[in-house]
């Protein structure tokens, strides 16, 4: 059986993206900035009102463990694609980028691969419009628990929750990789997860061994606008807290201990995978047992080099560019 480093399990999304101004946005009513679901309907007509497409494997956690591929670790995926064109390619690009994707496209079944319409403005906004298709059917069945037990670290997605075998499926992976002796944690994803499932996510603070979130989805989770208070009351249910702030400094804690990482901001050319790929430069720097700064300024410069290109993963070597700001 394959001892991984990182396990990770979320929704396997193919990601098209393409570069659209405001003008276009307000045209199709497309908010600008932030995840939308959309339904089938809605996710054709806007695949088909896009040119120049460029084509990804993405979804939060598959794009982490892509940065962490890059970076040397032994990862898994544990994701649901059909076995239709868009899930063979996923599959296969995932492969391609050194992760593992533990389940084999799924044979028939009423829903195609899920995929997400991303429209990039000039100034690196990204719009992405997300049809969940297939991959939100995720569930238990999905998960083999000795895969699971093998996994120093598992990463988990909270937009899985928004179904219950979602959910199902979280906690038989967490149970196994916990009772394996790994770790397990969660990215909160986004405030509407976090508004929508406060109540399992104040559980889960409680249950794993680290969770990163962004300022406004620890606000939201514990319904303050103090975030030193929202981070008081994470710090003292969960061994491991990690705080993102777009583009401020990043905040870790590990009980009363605490680091501050200064971000270097620049100018984005595609914000997407900003922090997909901040988690992968952090899970790196837990995976090799450095110490809370080093993992934060890990993820920042992760972060800093997916943002300065078009598309949600890596274009270069990130351990190159770990060596050149002394972090290995």
């Amino acid at each position: 059986m394959t001892k991984y480093d990182v396990i990770g399990i979320g929704n396997a999304i193919v990601d098209v993206l393409t570069k659209a101004d405001d003008s276009f946005l307000d045209l199709m009513g497309i908010q600008k900035g932030i995840m939308q679901l959309v339904e089938r309907d809605r996710g054709e007509m806007l695949y088909g009102a896009m040119r120049d497409r460029v084509q990804a494997p993405g979804g939060s956690v598959a794009n982490s463990l892509a940065g962490l591929g890059n970076l040397g670790l032994a990862t898994g995926f544990i994701g649901r694609v059909r076995d239709d064109s868009l899930g063979r390619f996923y599959a296969a690009e995932m492969a391609a980028d050194g992760t593992d994707f533990v389940n084999p496209p799924v044979a028939g079944g009423a829903l195609p691969t899920s995929r997400s319409m991303i429209f990039v403005s000039p100034d690196g906004e990204r719009s992405m419009n997300t049809y969940l298709g297939i991959s939100a059917d995720l569930g238990p069945d999905d998960v083999s628990e000795a895969i699971a037990a093998n996994a120093r670290i598992l990463f988990l997605e909270g937009y899985l929750y928004d179904k219950d075998k979602g959910k199902a499926a979280f906690e038989a992976a967490s149970r196994a990789t916990r009772s394996g002796g790994g770790r397990a944690g969660i990215a909160l994803s986004d405030p509407f997860c976090v508004d929508r499932h406060r109540a399992d996510f104040r559980r889960l603070v409680r249950d794993l061994d680290y969770v990163i979130g962004n300022e406004h989805e620890w606000l939201s989770l514990y319904q303050t606008e103090d975030l030193t208070a929202a981070l008081d009351m994470a710090a003292s249910e969960c061994g491991l807290i990690v705080c993102t702030r777009s583009g401020q400094d990043v905040v870790l804690r590990r009980g009363a201990e605490q680091a501050v990482v200064p971000v270097h901001r620049i100018t984005p050319v595609d914000a997407t995978g900003a922090g997909d790929l901040f988690a992968a430069g952090f899970l790196y720097g837990l995976a090799t047992a450095a110490d809370m700064t080093t993992s934060g300024r890990m993820g920042c410069v992760a972060a800093a080099e997916v943002i300065s290109h078009f598309g949600a993963r890596p274009a270069t070597d990130l351990k190159a560019l770990f060596r050149a700001n002394g972090l290995i």
